[in-house]
Parts: structure tokens; sequence; C-alpha cells
């Protein structure tokens, strides 16, 4: 174990308590470079072994490699199952979006399958935007609470952007039924609308978890990719508070990582990892973060290169009736 444990957080009403990062699995499914098997297992080692126990992945990434890889570096760890806890989804697939009660049944089965696991910890709803959020409330959740019956999936979450689906779901559902929201792009620097919602999901006992602290690659030295759906503007702003960070030798990713760990009412910051440099990296920056503090000097400099873009987002999804 590190030296000074990465923290750990309650997940709402669950019980589960999760490190303050948590290890996104997308990257093993090559979805930013190809990844090998050898360094997927030994990027999950390192992970476990440094203090992260929860691992986030879904059919959808890298058309289900994401899952396979995942499942093979799990088992390698050889250690017991409620020791380390996982999150998949389903809905969304590399062939599209499918939230019917059958799709989504056959869809533990597959993915319990292809991780070698008897159940998972979380099983999400993924970017429900895509769908009627009617048919979330009245098919899709109550077919995971069957598949919560059947002891396949311990807990029931949602996830995409657009924050107003959140309320939406949970006003229409029995209290309680959802356990957990998976939130992205929406507690960072450059966009922390998250925040207002916080009280709301703390009153229904909601466990939250944020994802992307890096905002797809807007705040990292490299840039985001060119499929970035944000404005030139919003891109332009944190390219130039990259830039601004590197002069004063600091890493605009690390800041936006500890500015994102320093929210308690949040359980876990979800990042991509596909290398032992990137964990070490990410659960240096969370220790210090815990021990040291975050840099409010830099952090107040960058927010003010961003005010002018402050918390601008993307359209995402279908539009709602």
């Amino acid at each position: 174990m590190a030296a000074n444990p990465l923290e750990l957080r309650p997940l709402g009403n669950t019980g589960l308590n999760l490190s303050c990062v948590g290890f996104g699995a997308s990257p093993l499914g090559n979805v930013f470079g190809v990844v090998s098997e050898s360094d997927a297992i030994a990027t999950v080692r390192q992970a476990f072994t440094l203090g992260i126990n929860f691992f986030d992945t879904s059919p959808y990434y890298g058309g289900t490699l994401s899952e396979k890889m995942l499942g093979k570096a799990l088992k390698a760890l050889e250690v017991p199952r409620n020791e380390y806890i996982v999150s998949t989804k389903c809905g969304r697939y590399a062939d599209g979006f499918d939230f019917s009660a059958e799709r989504v049944t056959k869809s533990i089965d597959e993915s319990l399958e292809r991780l070698q696991l008897d159940y998972v910890d979380i099983l999400q709803c993924h970017d429900i935007e895509f769908t009627s959020l009617d048919q979330i409330v009245t098919e899709t959740i109550p077919a995971l609470v069957k598949l919560k019956e059947a002891g396949k999936i311990k807990f029931i979450g949602i996830t995409g952007l657009p924050l107003e689906i959140f309320s939406y779901v949970l006003d229409r559902v029995p209290p309680g039924t959802v356990d957990v929201v998976l939130s992205y792009c929406h507690y960072g620097i450059n966009d922390s609308t998250l925040e207002d919602l916080l009280p709301y999901l703390k009153s229904k006992g909601v466990g939250i978890i944020s994802a992307s602290p890096l905002s797809m690659g807007l705040l990292t030295e490299t840039g985001p990719p060119e499929w970035h759906p944000s404005s030139p503007e919003l891109k332009a702003a944190c390219k130039a508070a990259a830039a601004y960070c590197k002069e004063k030798g600091k890493n605009i990713s690390k800041l936006a990582l500890q500015y994102s760990l320093s929210n308690k009412d949040i359980s876990t910051i979800l990042v991509g990892m596909n290398s032992v440099k990137q964990v070490n990296e990410n659960v240096e920056a969370a220790i210090e973060v815990s021990t040291v503090g975050k840099d409010e000097k830099t952090l107040s400099e960058i927010e003010a290169i961003l005010k002018p873009v402050k918390n601008q987002t993307w359209p995402s999804g279908v539009q709602q009736s």
C-alpha cells in the first residue's frame, strides 16, 4: 500500500466506500490508442495496489473490449471479490442504443461473462439522454430492479451529460430505486454546474460519481481530440489556460483533477487510465490534495482565464418531448 492510502468516501446509501479516484476502464478498450493485455493487467494491478478499489467500464467502450480486458486484469489480481467494486453499463452499444427490458436483461449476462464475474456492484443505464426518459422510468429501471432481485447487480445507476435528466428520472421512480448517478464534464475548473445539483441528489440519498475531470481532453497540455463537441471559444480558452500552466511549470491536468477531488460530496472522480505512469500520477495528485491541499493561487489564475467560458457545455442526446 502507498504510505498515505487513498481516501475512501461513502457512495450515497449503498454502504459502499469508493476510493476518491476511480479507475475509468474505457482506455482498456483501445479507445485512445492500443493498450496491450499485459499493460492493461499491469495498470489495473498498480491501481489496486495503490488503493483504487473502484473500476468502471461499459460494453460500449471499444465494442466490448474494455469489459474483457478489465475482466482479465481483475482476475489476475487473485484477491477476494469483495475487495474491489465494479460498475458497468447497459443500453449503449457499438451498434447503437437499446434500453428495452429484453436487451438490458440479456446485456448483464453478456457483461458478466466478459468480466468473468458473478455479479457487478453497479449497473448503470448508459447515456440516457439518447432515449425517451419515460422509457428509462417505466421499462429500463424496472428491468434492473429484477436483476437486483436476481443477485446479478447490487445497485442501479443512471448516466448522461445534461444534468436535468437526473431529476427527471429521480422524481418519477420510487425513492431508493436509483442508487447512483454518474455525471461527466460538469465538475471541473471550466464547468462546475454539478455543484448546484448536489443538495438535491443528497436529499434523494443518491451516490454521486463525477467523470472526466479533464473535460474529455480540454484540460490537458495536448488538447482535446478532433471530435470534441465543445465550441471553438471554449477550446481556445482551455488551450490558453494549459499554456499558462506550462509556462509556470505546472500541469493543468493535475490541477484539474485536484480541483475535482476537493469536493467531498462527490464520492469518486472517475479518470480514464491506460498506463502504470498515469495511475501513479493520479494517485500522487490525490494524496497531495488530501495532505498538502490544492494550489489555490494557480487555480484562481486559471479560473480567471476560463471565466468568459465558465459553465459552457455542449448539446447531447435527443430532444425530449
